[in-house]
């Protein structure tokens, strides 16, 4: 058996570890938006790849879900000092590995390969694939005018209202083979509860990833990330409004219908359960909040059980360990000066 979950920020992350822990780290691969990366101070960063590396390696800031648990600014308070006014905060561990992955770059080393070797180094065994090599980037058309993905989403604080979203050089961009081929050849296909349009969309609008998900032989479901109207995490919520969307699961679940054959759908909007099944789609309604490790792991379990009701082949579904859902994060992988808060 082998799964692959599609994600982005925080919420791909949460799933993806408790994809991790309820069916082995070693069967998971986890595809990860990259149109939100950006070049600053001479660095490669790549804010999802690194939210799903650090959640995945156990060193995740849990108070924010993104940056590393414990980390300090004394970069940035520098940067402050010297007059630069920097906008984008970078930890001084996190800083380490924009700095490794650059370096990586610059050796010759892919996107890819350097996401392999960092995962590596990080004591990771899922597979964790940026959607691509190429560069695709985020550009959001607002009523103030154009802004790179992280300057609306950071700088702006999602402020301004959107007209549209431009994935910019996607149709260009080849999809990484390794991706297709985990699409190919999965038991199991989830896309997290992640922003539809700023982490998913991205990858679906290259070239033969929707086709290879319109191919696919196994299950493909679909994690709701809103609830009662409203985003669990960011602005998916505001997003879908001002591009002219209702806000609700069910919008979610019919922007996914031509691919999914399941869709998960918090208890708090069971009643959107008939709406979503009149879309030719199985719906499983649970309690789809993550608040902490062990609802991640649970989640997972639920979904993997779900995917296996809708195949003709039984798998075996997924049981979790009570040993395993009590293990927390791996504390030797943290620096000795850092504890778990």
């Amino acid at each position: 058996m082998n799964f692959v979950v599609f994600a982005g920020g925080v919420g791909g992350a949460k799933l993806s570890h408790g994809m991790a822990r309820s069916v082995g780290a070693g069967l998971l691969t986890v595809i990860v938006n990259t149109a939100d990366d950006l070049e600053m101070h001479g660095l490669h960063i790549s804010p999802d790849l690194d939210t799903v590396m650090y959640t995945l390696a156990g060193i995740a800031n849990p108070e924010t879900g993104w940056g590393i648990a414990g980390d300090t600014f004394g970069n940035f308070e520098m940067l402050q000092k010297l007059g630069m006014q920097p906008w984008f905060r970078l930890g001084d561990r996190d800083l380490a590995v924009h700095m490794t992955r650059t370096q990586l770059i610059k050796e010759g080393r892919t996107l890819s390969e350097a996401v392999a070797l960092l995962s590596q180094r990080l004591g990771i065994e899922s597979r964790i694939l940026p959607m691509t090599n190429d560069r695709v980037r985020t550009i959001v058309d607002t009523d103030e005018g154009l802004f790179s993905f992280q300057e609306y989403f950071v700088k702006a604080r999602w402020q301004p209202t959107v007209r549209s979203l431009i994935y910019e050089g996607a149709e260009e961009a080849e999809p990484l083979p390794q991706a297709v081929r985990a699409v190919e050849t999965a038991s199991t296909i989830i896309i997290a509860p992640s922003n539809l349009y700023l982490s998913i969309d991205p990858i679906l609008s290259m070239n033969d990833v929707k086709d290879a998900l319109l191919n696919a032989s196994a299950p493909i479901i679909a994690v709701t990330p809103i609830i009662g109207g409203e985003a669990v995490k960011g602005p998916a919520a505001k997003l879908m409004r001002e591009l002219g969307e209702e806000p609700s699961a069910a919008a979610v679940a019919e922007h996914y219908a031509d691919f999914i054959n399941g869709f998960v759908l918090d208890e708090r909007d069971a009643h959107l359960k008939a709406e979503i099944e009149d879309m030719g789609v199985g719906v499983l309604v649970t309690d789809t909040l993550m608040k902490d490790e062990d609802d991640r792991a649970r989640l997972a379990c639920e979904v993997v059980n779900f995917a296996d009701q809708l195949r003709p082949e039984k798998l075996g579904g997924c049981r979790l360990d009570q040993s395993a859902l009590n293990a927390g994060a791996d504390d030797s992988k943290l620096p000795s000066d850092v504890q778990n808060p």
